[in-house]
């Protein structure tokens, strides 16, 4: 008899939020800053990393889960470095993703979008300490391939390389990509808006500057599509402009 199907291997694309605390309120509250923002990223699959908490018996997985839910965002799987809270992905019938501790704590690591940070206000106030203690610009001199993520903390990045579908770039600062922007870009990500990206040829999937997003599902206008442009915040909202040549 034919076959009515084949099991093959697949690579799970989902963007991440980064939990920061169990509290509900807290989360329901921040939820409702940010909803008109979600608009773009309703009903697509989110990863929920849970590498801040510590303790998987006190986690109400469900009511989070259902709490994301209620504003659309579809959390399919959770991620943290312990083994332990398998059993808590099992009990939900969700998946788990196991992330190795040194990319937990090192600058270049798997992590969560802008919709994990602290509201604009806050940061705000906070920019000029973030500041101070920047670190140098983070160079990646590679291609970022399809499934990986790096992480800026606390400074510029830079990549030279190609940015492929699939992949995504974090900065706390700016970011700039010298190849071909055709994943995930997100500056700002500890809620500097005065932070921009700089693409050589845009032909993302996303960009993000301070948690602000715009998904790309059209062809970008024949100025913009695959010409060197920057992306920066102008009264809250998300501007793409082309770089001209001098």
């Amino acid at each position: 008899m034919k076959p009515a199907f084949n099991v093959k291997s697949a690579r799970l694309d989902t963007l991440s939020v980064q939990l920061l605390t169990d509290d509900l309120t807290l989360i329901n509250h921040e939820l409702k800053q940010r909803a008109e923002r979600f608009g773009n990223l309703r009903n697509m699959p989110f990863t929920l990393d849970l590498h801040n908490l510590a303790n998987p018996a006190t986690l109400d997985l469900a009511k989070i889960v259902a709490l994301f839910s209620r504003y659309h965002l579809r959390i399919i799987a959770i991620r943290h470095s312990d083994a332990a809270w398998v059993s808590l992905a099992k009990q939900h019938n969700i998946a788990f993703s196991i992330l190795p501790e040194e990319q937990a704590n090192n600058r270049v690591k798997a992590v969560a979008d802008a919709l994990d940070q602290p509201s604009a206000e806050v940061n705000d106030k906070n920019n000029s300490s973030v500041a101070a203690s920047a670190l140098p610009t983070l160079v990646i001199d590679r291609t970022i391939r399809t499934g990986q993520q790096v992480y800026a903390e606390k400074s510029d990045l830079i990549v030279l390389g190609l940015v492929s579908e699939g992949a995504e770039i974090i900065a706390d600062g700016n970011i700039h990509i010298y190849g071909p922007l055709r994943g995930r870009a997100l500056a700002g990500a500890a809620g500097n808006k005065e932070t921009r990206i700089f693409a050589q040829s845009m032909q993302a999937e996303l960009v993000s500057v301070a948690g602000i997003y715009r998904i790309f599902d059209q062809q970008l206008p024949a100025h913009l599509d695959r010409h060197p442009v920057q992306i920066f915040l102008q009264n809250d909202r998300l501007v793409l402009s082309a770089i001209q040549a001098h």
